[in-house]
């Protein structure tokens, strides 16, 4: 009887954590379609990536924002091809793990991983793929550029977005 308990418990957990992962992934796509002019391109400050704020409270967000990135990174109207849907996706994967890390000691803190991952990661190839000549001062802009529109995201959303988790205890609610 207890195994079968047990076995139930999990399973409703597991369905809990892939539903709610493919809500933000879903949320995620949505809100980078809905928002391409600013989504996409090297400026931009991608609305959705205020979610990548879940894994400061909950190592269970991860795939969600990293699927969220990857499909929203595949119907990019810019086709930017496989180094975009890879590193970007890469990079929100990175960026999600050090939030969590980082997040345990300090939330706060955890808002820079997002800022820095994806201005070094995103902003380094997006010259290679949108300009003819690359120089390394386009590059510094280029990453520049993309943490910049990071940050805004991060200061405009992320940041109201932590206190709405922290002061309603929807944390607890998170996978």
């Amino acid at each position: 009887m207890t195994d079968t308990i047990s076995r139930q418990e999990k399973n409703k957990k597991l369905i809990r954590f892939v539903v709610f992962n493919g809500i933000i992934a879903a949320l995620y796509v949505v809100l980078a379609y809905i928002f391409a002019p600013i989504s996409y391109g090297m400026i931009q400050a991608r609305i959705a990536e205020a979610m990548t704020i879940f894994p400061i409270f909950s190592w269970g967000t991860i795939p969600g924002v990293t699927l969220g990135c990857l499909i929203a990174n595949l119907l990019n109207p810019e086709n930017l091809g496989p180094v975009d849907i890879i590193f970007g996706t890469l990079a929100t994967l990175i960026a999600g793990i050090l939030s969590c890390l980082i997040g345990k000691k300090n939330k706060w803190l955890g808002l820079l991983s997002p800022i820095l991952v994806n201005g070094l990661i995103v902003g380094g190839y997006l010259p290679f793929l949108l300009m003819d000549t690359v120089t390394w001062q386009a590059v510094a802009i280029s990453m520049l550029s993309v943490a910049a529109g990071e940050a805004i995201v991060m200061i405009v959303l992320g940041i109201g977005l932590v206190a709405i988790i922290d002061k309603t205890g929807l944390k607890r609610k998170l996978p």
